[in-house]
This record gives C-alpha cells, structure tokens and sequence, in this order.
C-alpha cells in the first residue's frame, strides 16, 4: 500500500471518529425507544457504533501477520471497521465482503470507500446478512462479527463450512449478553477455543 493510499484512509476514518463524538446524544435518542419497545435496526441508523482506534490498529496487524486474503464482515455500519480491513487487505491483495442492513447506513458507507480509494477491494451488500451472505461457498480467512447480536449464532453455522483450519472470527462486544451466550454455545462444542481481548469486550475464536 502506497503512502498516499494510507493516508487518505487515515484521513477518513479520524474524520469519522470526529463525527462519531456525537453518538452518544444519537444513541440517547435510540435507547429512548427500547423503552417501551425492544430496540431495532433501524433506531440505530443514525448511531456509528465503530470498534475503537485500538481495535482497528489491531485487525489491521492481525490481518498482516496472518497474511488474512479472504475477510466476511457483518455489520458495515457507516465503514469505520472496513476501512481498517481494507489497510490490512491492500498489504495481503485480499478482498472484503460486508453487509448492511440499513440502506443509508450504506449508503455512507460506500461514499467513505471511495472517498479512501479502497472501494475497488470492497464487495458492499445491503439487506439481511442471513439472505446477502446466504451463497457464500469460498474460504473465509477472517470474520468479524459486529452486527445485531442475535444473529452471531445462526450467521456462524451457516458460514461455518467456508472455515479452515486457521479461519479466525473477530466477535465485537463479547460482553454482551447475548454474545456471551454465544461465545460459550461456540466454546462449549469443542471445535474452538476462545480468547478475549481488551478486558472481555472482543473475542477471537479459533478452530482447536
């Protein structure tokens, strides 16, 4: 990756985090509406919710050290964990799939992609990860998980069959929950073994 590529990545994603600052009175507003209601989707169209700085520095050393080619995202958002995907594919010439649920979540996203000069590695897909991600048949090197909780679980299985032996799955709020919940249903079958990052708020998970 060129130093100009690597800067207008960088260049996106600090002016995004800048933006990011206001989630808290976007996920204020979201969470009003969980009140009297289990919250959606789509109360949380306006809301970044992106991994950390430290996160994102991470993957991007994760992905060069294990040479990672073929990345799966769940949970596109407005693109601040793609980006760093992207930094760490540009080094190994791989490729990101990621899907969105929300159209103008999307939307962004994409435009954050071009904006960085990435978009031609990036397979954006918009809708259900369940339907989206549904014909996957292609080895998965690496999948981060950053989605609605829910479907951590029912994504993992259908997707199972595209790992390998080194195949690594980056879960995001691990201590959640309903991720906790599906760390241990994952740990408790003994095909993988779990190791928690960052205090218990990520999860890599490995094949034994």
């Amino acid at each position: 990756m060129n130093t100009t590529t690597q800067n207008q990545i960088n260049t996106v994603i600090a002016n995004l985090f800048l933006d990011s600052k206001l989630d808290y009175l976007r996920m204020i507003k979201g969470a009003t509406k969980g009140i009297f209601r289990p919250l959606q989707p789509a109360d949380l169209k306006d809301v970044y919710l992106s991994i950390s700085k430290e996160q994102g520095e991470d993957l991007v050393k994760l992905i060069k050290q294990m040479d990672l080619k073929s990345i799966v995202e769940f949970g596109t958002s407005f693109g601040v964990s793609t980006l760093y995907l992207a930094q760490g594919a540009l080094e190994t010439n791989g490729r990101i799939i990621t899907t969105e649920l929300i159209e103008s979540k999307a939307q962004k996203a994409a435009q954050h992609f071009k904006q960085a000069q990435v978009d031609s590695i990036i397979d954006l897909r918009v809708g259900d990860a369940m339907k989206t991600l549904a014909n996957h048949s292609e080895p998965i090197d690496l999948l981060l998980l950053d989605g609605w909780k829910d479907l951590y679980l029912p994504l993992f299985r259908m997707l199972e069959s595209n790992f390998h032996e080194t195949t690594i799955v980056y879960v995001d709020n691990a201590d959640m929950s309903e991720v906790v919940q599906f760390l241990h249903q994952v740990h408790q079958g003994g095909d993988y073994y779990v190791e928690y990052k960052y205090g218990g708020k990520a999860a890599l998970v490995r094949k034994k």
